[in-house]
């Protein structure tokens, strides 16, 4: 069926719960993201060191361990959003994101209560992956259920258009707060002005996702198998495999161009940190610009194609662009080397939710999506900066470059698993 078959009014109400879901996807991530894009001003403050990239590294091992409860929450708000709807699993998702983000704004530093300042912190970040963890696959799976048919991948593109413009709010903030305040200024007590923005705008993504439709029928929530962990794995084990192979390298290559670049530049590459701020703004712009554009893409040459693609160049580009940024001392350069870069990682991300949404059936659906994507999150994507900052500190940085090529290298190979045709929420023609 194409977009033709669809009255006006029923098009306007699919396009305004697009705009909701995604408006309320933008403030979690933003919320989520403002830690990474921060960690530069906040890190003395919760781990005292002489040593910067022990500093980052610390930071990063809690960012990590944010992820980890993303299985957690993937599971959990699956099962809420597949048994009780995807409108209430969404908003408990940004409920518990505006508590994470108040918490951390209003933390004691290390010098102020020892070693309680990390572990909260710790615990306040554990509390936003879970949100988060939750948030991606009902959002991913809310968004492609009331996509209009024959552009499925144009409009549920637009679920990275806001991931991406959460991370892009959340790094021109920085920039905004630079000119204001100085670097002393900023670790005193300026990175916490960001959390105390993400905790208010949480509030209104609440406000607006209240006024949501819900796509599941009340059979369909009321089905035995609705939200079963078991019903997942007896019946779509194989689907379940195939989305947590590609996710991994997706994950991977996503984080390790968005939120490690600007330690990358500012630690390997010796860029100044208002320098590196100016490119990831001006580069995170384009990407998310990209996204309808390589989502139209896909509706053209086929979701399984625009996979392929993604999984090829990333195998071939990734050490190249990546080796060719470590020596450069233009800011140009640098830019157009990371646009490039996410450029091949839009093949996958503009339809990150739909390619997996078309894998399981309505009624295990969201739990499907959820989990396969915050079980590889939570292991690759999670952990991108600290493996990346480890083999660092090792004096072996290149061999990140090649961890990330393999897991493109396997990427691909899943991305031959998937059907020509699939089989749930395919088109009509």
């Amino acid at each position: 069926m194409t977009t033709t078959h669809y009255t006006g009014e029923e098009r306007s109400k699919r396009i305004f719960a697009i705009v909701g879901a995604s408006s309320g996807n933008l403030v979690e991530w933003f919320d989520f993201y403002v830690y990474a894009f921060c960690a530069i001003y906040f890190a003395p403050a919760f781990f005292p060191s002489d040593d910067p990239t022990v500093q980052l590294l610390n930071t990063a091992g809690v960012f990590a361990a944010g992820f980890l409860m993303r299985p957690i929450g993937g599971w959990l708000f699956g099962r809420v959003a597949d048994k009780h709807g995807r409108k209430n699993s969404m908003m408990i998702s940004v409920l518990m994101m505006c508590a994470g983000s108040l918490v951390i704004a209003c933390l004691p530093t290390y010098a102020s209560i020892g070693a309680w300042a990390p572990f909260l912190l710790l615990i306040a970040r554990l509390f936003q992956g879970l949100s988060v963890g939750g948030e991606y696959g009902t959002t991913a799976t809310y968004m492609s259920e009331v996509a209009l048919r024959g552009q499925r991948g144009f409009f549920a593109s637009f679920q990275y258009v806001t991931l991406i413009g959460g991370q892009l709010l959340a790094v021109l903030t920085v920039v905004i707060l630079q000119q204001f305040l100085n670097a002393d200024e900023l670790k005193a007590y300026g990175w916490r002005i960001p959390f105390v923005v993400g905790a208010v705008a949480a509030v209104i993504s609440l406000l607006l996702r209240r006024s949501l439709k819900e796509t599941t029928t009340a059979d369909v929530r009321q089905d035995k198998d609705a939200g079963s962990i078991a019903a997942l794995f007896r019946d779509h084990k194989a689907a379940f495999i195939t989305v947590l192979g590609y996710t991994a390298g997706g994950s991977l290559i996503f984080y390790t161009f968005t939120t490690y670049m600007q330690k990358y530049l500012v630690n390997t590459v010796h860029m100044d940190p208002k320098v590196a701020s100016y490119i990831m703004t001006g580069a995170l712009f384009l990407y998310m610009c990209m996204q309808p554009v390589f989502g139209a893409l896909a509706d053209k040459i086929g979701r399984r194609a625009s996979m392929l693609w993604f999984g090829a160049l990333g195998t071939i580009c990734t050490v190249p662009l990546l080796v060719t940024l470590k020596t450069t001392t233009s800011p140009v350069l640098a830019f157009v080397l990371i646009t490039l870069a996410l450029a091949i990682v839009s093949f996958y991300t503009s339809i990150s939710g739909l390619v997996k949404a078309e894998m399981f059936p309505v009624h295990v659906r969201a739990l499907g999506v959820g989990l396969a994507y915050a079980v590889a999150n939570a292991i690759f994507g999670g952990s991108a900066e600290f493996v990346a900052l480890s083999f660092k500190n090792m004096g072996s940085e290149n061999v990140f470059y090649w961890y990330v090529t393999a897991m493109m290298a396997i990427a691909f190979l899943f991305s031959l698993r998937l059907p020509k045709k699939p089989h749930y929420l395919h088109e009509d023609h």
